[in-house]
């Protein structure tokens, strides 16, 4: 599984990268989380706010911090997907 952390590198996406890791331990899961701070990447993505959060690249949330258990969920979900 793959998760990117879309944005400049402000403390808002700083903190959505920190509950990114947090849920991705607390599920035990497999997944590789980076950061996206090329502006035109973020845009090919169609995001035009700032933190993004985009898992097997499809975007979950734009301009707002998800609480964590909304993360565990979409992780979860993610999983469920590539068993199934």
């Amino acid at each position: 599984m793959k998760i990117e952390i879309l944005g400049t590198g402000c403390p808002k996406c700083k903190k959505l990268s920190e509950l990114a890791a947090e849920a991705v331990n607390k599920l035990g899961a497999s997944a590789e989380i980076t950061k996206v701070t090329d502006i035109n990447k973020i845009i090919d993505y169609g995001v035009m706010v700032t933190p993004a959060l985009v898992i097997d690249g499809d975007v979950k949330i734009a301009g707002k911090i998800p609480e964590k258990e909304e993360i565990k969920r979409w992780i979860e979900e993610k999983k469920n997907e590539i068993i199934s």
